[in-house]
């Protein structure tokens, strides 16, 4: 099994609202450091189980889904800290050169205590792709893809009390806390910075576009979040284009 990726949930919550700010933050996700982006407790990568509604592969519309229909996602961004950051004694850091630095470049994504980015990670599913965003950094943004290797299981970090990410109230009986297996598939072509991204959300909220509704900046403090088809194209798109 790979090593252990500190994921940063607290410190998630702290970074999304840096991060955005500098262009900004994040939660607990308890994810520390989401806020300049995300910033903490959420970033550990490494597995997990409890698979979600099949899907077909596409995804949902919101706005076609009948009213009590779950919506499906079939793309995803996953926050984690590059640089070093010690947090009860361990480095939490863990960068997408560490992912590639890793066993067959897949690691789990361990350490999420956040419900929300929690049930995210079950609704995922084997071969969907996730941008890798660097979170409570110098300049935090998306560095490069991985995708799904593993449907969610139980994240044994939740039970290890000399682990950051211990969690006293989750039994082995009833387990709170789940993970997904991710792998490297490639860098960016050139990294997208937060600042670009935010210009084409505040540009797309007046004019219209993709990036509109992101939950990169309506629900920055997740460190797990969906995308829909146009917003990952979109993104993707922004690799052939200069530096706003």
């Amino acid at each position: 099994m790979p090593p252990k990726r500190k994921r940063v949930e607290r410190s998630a919550k702290l970074n999304t609202e840096q991060e955005e700010a500098a262009a900004k933050p994040a939660e607990k996700e308890l994810l520390p450091g989401d806020s300049p982006e995300d910033a903490a407790k959420e970033t550990s990568l490494r597995s997990r189980k409890k698979p979600a509604a099949k899907s077909s592969g596409k995804e949902t519309d919101k706005s076609k889904a009948a009213p009590g229909d779950k919506v499906l996602h079939s793309y995803w961004l996953m926050k984690s800290e590059p640089e070093s950051r010690i947090e009860n004694g361990v480095d939490v850091k863990f960068g997408i050169e560490d992912l590639k630095a890793q066993p067959e470049q897949t690691g789990c994504w361990d350490g999420v205590r956040n419900y929300q980015a929690r049930n995210f990670m079950r609704d995922m599913k084997v071969g969907q792709l996730a941008f890798f965003y660097h979170s409570n950094c110098k300049e935090p943004g998306i560095a490069g893809l991985m995708k799904i290797v593993r449907d969610a299981y139980v994240d044994h970090t939740q039970f290890d009390k000399n682990d950051v990410h211990y969690d006293r109230s989750s039994k082995e009986d009833n387990p709170k806390w789940s993970m997904v297996d991710v792998q490297f598939v490639r860098m960016m072509e050139c990294f997208i910075p937060l600042a670009e991204l935010k210009k084409y959300h505040h540009e797309h909220k007046s004019k219209g576009g993709p990036l509109k509704h992101m939950a990169l900046f309506t629900r920055a403090r997740l460190s797990v979040q969906p995308l829909t088809k146009d917003e990952f194209d979109f993104v993707l798109s922004l690799e052939d284009k200069k530096p706003v």
